[in-house]
């Protein structure tokens, strides 16, 4: 499994310039099978004051939502990130 992680808006930022602003992005998860989704609604919203989050509960929280299924991800994707 993949260690770096990306916990702010500016490391995602950071980990993005690399890549031509044209390129697609889709979100991959790792399920039952593995997926592409599009990426679907960018918010920003505070925590969850009912959860034992570590974050604070109160503090903006920026979330991107999966969109629609893409496509089964490429076994080259998940082996690149460290899924099989």
């Amino acid at each position: 499994m993949n260690d770096d992680r990306i916990a702010t808006v500016g490391e995602l930022i950071a980990a993005l310039t690399d890549y031509d602003p044209a390129t697609p992005v889709r979100i991959a998860t790792e399920s039952a099978a593995f997926m592409d989704h599009t990426i679907g609604h960018v918010v920003c919203s505070p925590g969850d004051p009912d959860s034992g989050c570590v974050l604070l509960n109160d503090a903006p929280v920026v979330r991107i939502g999966a969109g629609e299924a893409y496509c089964c991800l490429p076994d080259s994707a998940a082996n690149a990130l460290g899924w099989s």
